[in-house]
């Protein structure tokens, strides 16, 4: 299993973003969670089977249609991660 934090920077809140990516996520069977950051960035927690890991992180670039990805920062992420995909309280 392969887990990962991605931090998506640009245009990404107020379109919709977090609930793309839940839907996305989930579609792909993943787990973990995303919410807004007070920076005006959204941090996102993806953890299962590397390939699809790879694909949701691919896919981060793209968003919802009204999103503008600047950037999406990766990094290992070693903590445990609940089943399931959803939304969390933003910091």
């Amino acid at each position: 299993m392969k887990r990962v934090r991605a931090i998506i920077h640009g245009r990404v809140q107020g379109v919709w973003y977090r609930g793309w990516t839940v839907d996305e996520a989930a579609r792909r069977g993943l787990h973990g969670w995303v919410r807004n950051r007070h920076d005006g960035t959204v941090e996102a927690i993806f953890a299962g089977d590397e390939s699809l890991v790879d694909d949701m992180v691919s896919e981060c670039w793209n968003g919802p249609s009204a999103a503008y990805v600047r950037n999406v920062e990766v990094e290992p992420f070693h903590e445990p991660v609940e089943p399931g995909f959803h939304q969390v309280s933003s910091v």
